[in-house]
């Protein structure tokens, strides 16, 4: 009898103490999917972007302006409206776009809406916007974020590959980077491999000298040449 009460005691134990592990376990697994769905800033920007593709340049316009959206959507309605419209702006509209664009910027505080709009403006007046935008993205490739990293780096690759490979341009980039990478030169001389941050910054660099000439080797630190 006594060995049966201990066999119901240990069989009353096991079910008790395994159904709320299996619960939690399950609880635990769709956290886990549900966190890399809400934090994945990448997926998120581009699910708004996809759903955004469809809606015409007035609506982009008035997301853009809206100072209550989130500001992911609001990125993504920047990116929208370059990909969608940026082309198609005449130049009638154009200041009056260039004007809301920059609104934004002054008001943002996510550099996620940055990074569109410093892209976008780069797109419409690439003359007017390149001095001061791209120095501006260039430091983004340093942003702890690795998305908002990889979002810069498209965006200035993308702004170097559709230009004729100005001079002016390339010293722009030069110059900019030249002063980042001399702030960090102690740490370079132990570096053997670049990360992906310091690829960017180095892709860009390699870009920038080929346009302006192999004699700028001169003005970088040797940390930096036995990178390249």
């Amino acid at each position: 009898m006594k060995k049966y009460l201990k066999c119901i005691s240990i069989l009353v134990f096991l079910v008790v103490t395994a159904f709320p592990l299996g619960i939690r376990s399950e609880i635990c697994a769709q956290e886990e999917l549900s966190d890399h769905t809400i934090f994945d800033d990448n997926l998120l920007l581009e699910g708004y972007a996809q759903r955004y593709r469809q809606l015409p340049k007035e609506v982009i316009l008035a997301m853009i302006k809206d100072d209550t959206l989130d500001p992911y959507k609001t990125a993504a309605a920047v990116r929208v409206f370059r990909e969608n419209y940026g082309d198609e702006v005449v130049s009638r509209e154009k200041h009056s776009v260039e004007k809301v664009l920059i609104r934004r910027l002054k008001l943002t505080g996510s550099p996620f809406t940055e990074v569109e709009i410093m892209h976008t403006l780069c797109r419409l007046d690439r003359y007017r916007y390149f001095d001061a935008m791209v120095p501006a993205l260039i430091q983004k490739l340093g942003h702890y974020n690795s998305t908002i990293n990889e979002m810069a780096s498209n965006s200035l690759n993308q702004v170097v590959e559709s230009g004729e490979k100005r001079v002016r341009e390339a010293r722009i980039v030069f110059n900019t980077l030249r002063k980042i990478l001399f702030l960090s030169r102690k740490r370079l001389a132990s570096i053997t491999v670049a990360d992906s941050q310091l690829a960017r910054k180095l892709k860009l660099l390699r870009w920038s000298i080929k346009v302006l000439g192999s004699q700028e080797l001169k003005k970088l630190p040797k940390e930096v040449i036995n990178l390249l």
